[in-house]
């Protein structure tokens, strides 16, 4: 019997797993950062410990003992699809709420997910694995686009769309080593998914749909449950999900992904809870962190409820107007309340959006008799939301809510190639004051009531200034030689090194942010007087990356 849970994780997702631990009458555990210490997760926790980072598996195991937890739960991100941690968890003695190993490095590898599908009669996106150019090349007579992606590129990374030859030709470019790469065909159609669980005494079920499909860079941005499909797909991927989990010997919870058009493929497994599981609660009444704890501890699942109405998670993000992760300080916050709303969050006012993880500030999770009504009550949930100190993805969803996407379901290509290039975000989310903090003021005027919002400095605050310029390009190469960063971004390569010779134009840094790859080329010659970054990195924007000693001019 389980007495005491530790939660390898933190933020909004370490909350929510603490709050359903005390519901059970157990004892919760957390790990923090320096940058944690105050965090509500661990303010909720019955201890909480303190680690270097967050994947430090034998520093985090070595805490569970030290605590008294018998168990682990890993949350989501980090640690918890690493087969190996979920190992030394066991052999520890601890109890691993999560699928087993052998189950995570199945189906955790995409190429050995796509194999496992095959096994089992499930369809995979029509494709193969590659290991030179030329088999890239050879695919790609079958018709562009192509999609390739990495073995291990979990969460939507490690995904490059070539539309033609240009975009195949920059591809070889940038991945001399193919290892670990494959190729699909690029289909249109929905993101769907089914959330799975599946206990130790062979009982298996679907709990219910998702639809994953406004995304942006392959990351989620609004999920809803139910999906709206026909019958037969339906039915086809329902009958699929079961086959994966029999394939791989899956206990757990996890979630089958499929890409829906005029017929379903299988996408992938996450071996873990899901960001959006929430939207599946709100329609079953289950508390799936309570599923996976029960199924870890040997009992059966429990049967799911057939779904009621109908739900929407949007994830409050924190980024600019031009879709890029920002940093700041949350100067002001209100929440909405009523019927049908949740909020899951990990922030409070005054806290810190950190550039060390990843860029959300909440999950508001909306629900309603239908999906018409959900949509309704978003739109009021949302107008009852302020977020001040920090840019955020409010304009956006409020816009989206507001489309053509209120009609019906859209595909999952849909925001970026038909939403975004018509959208146009609201002036006061594109300054930088809305990023130094803003300020809300009443009014009466000709005895009606008004809210103004407006510039901190009006009411004496300064706001501060940016410590470099970044130019519309997003990369300025100031007198001193120094590259900087063009936004809140993770470095991913740095193929240069110090006192190495440059030409203009020459790959200096890659950059990762949104799930997108950002090239840093230099401006001019030179040869590189310093490196400031690292691989791992996280860099906020105006951050140096590299300096450059500028080539003497020729003399004629």
């Amino acid at each position: 019997m389980l007495t005491s849970i530790l939660v390898a994780n933190r933020g909004e997702i370490a909350a929510r797993i603490i709050r359903t631990i005390h519901d059970l009458g157990l004892r919760a555990v957390a790990i923090y950062t320096p940058a944690d210490l105050d965090s509500p997760a661990v303010d909720l926790a019955d201890a909480a410990y303190s680690v270097d980072s967050y994947t430090q598996a034998e520093q985090i195991i070595a805490i569970a003992q030290r605590s008294g937890a018998d168990a682990v739960h890993p949350g989501y991100g980090f640690l918890s699809e690493d087969p190996a941690f979920a190992t030394a968890v066991h052999e520890a003695g601890l109890t691993w709420i999560g699928p087993p190993p052998s189950a995570i490095t199945q189906l955790g590898d995409k190429i050995s997910a796509r194999r496992t599908a095959e096994k089992a009669g499930v369809a995979p996106v029509p494709g193969r694995e590659i290991a030179t150019a030329a088999d890239v090349r050879d695919f790609a007579r079958n018709g562009f686009p192509i999609v390739a992606k990495k073995a291990d590129g979990g969460g939507g990374r490690g995904i490059s769309i070539l539309r033609d030859e240009a975009d195949l030709a920059a591809f070889e470019a940038r991945y001399p080593d193919l290892s670990g790469i494959f190729v699909e065909k690029f289909v249109t159609g929905r993101h769907i998914e089914t959330q799975c669980m599946a206990d130790q005494h062979g009982n298996f079920a679907v709990v219910s749909t998702r639809d994953c499909s406004v995304q942006r860079r392959n990351q989620k941005l609004i999920e809803e449950a139910p999906a709206l499909l026909e019958p037969h797909i339906e039915d086809t991927i329902r009958e699929w999900s079961r086959a994966l989990f029999e394939e791989s010997g899956y206990v757990g919870l996890g979630t089958c992904e499929f890409i829906v058009g005029e017929e379903p493929y299988f996408l992938e497994v996450n071996p873990r809870l899901q960001v959006e599981h929430t939207v599946t609660e709100e329609i079953t009444g289950m508390d799936l962190v309570q599923q996976q704890i029960a199924i870890a501890a040997g009992e059966q699942l429990t049967h799911p409820p057939h779904p009621r109405g109908h739900s929407l998670e949007l994830r409050i993000t924190s980024e600019d107007h031009t879709l890029t992760p920002s940093s700041g300080t949350i100067t002001h916050l209100t929440w909405p309340a009523g019927h049908g709303v949740r909020i899951e969050t990990g922030v409070r006012h005054g806290d810190s959006v950190s550039a060390d993880f990843d860029s959300m500030i909440a999950k508001l999770i909306i629900t309603g008799p239908t999906r018409h009504a959900a949509i309704a009550r978003a739109r009021r949930a949302l107008h009852e939301t302020a977020i001040e100190g920090v840019p955020n993805a409010i304009p956006l969803i409020k816009g989206i809510l507001n489309s053509e996407f209120a009609a019906g379901p859209v595909h999952a290509r849909w925001l970026e190639e038909e939403f975004l290039p018509g959208y146009e975000a609201p002036p006061s989310t594109t300054s930088h004051t809305e990023k130094q903090g803003r300020r809300s003021v009443v009014v009466e005027i000709d005895g009606q009531r008004h809210t103004m919002t407006m510039p901190a400095d009006l009411f004496g605050q300064q706001p501060s200034q940016p410590r470099r310029t970044v130019t519309r390009s997003g990369l300025q190469t100031q007198a001193t030689g120094e590259v900087v960063s063009p936004m809140q971004a993770m470095v991913v390569r740095v193929p240069v090194t110090a006192g190495q010779t440059v030409q203009e134009g020459e790959l200096l840094v890659v950059l990762e942010a949104m799930k997108m790859e950002k090239y840093i080329h230099a401006t001019l010659p030179g040869t590189i007087s310093e490196v400031h970054v690292a691989e791992g990195n996280n860099v906020a924007a105006g951050a140096a990356l590299v300096t450059i000693q500028p080539a003497e001019p020729t003399k004629e």
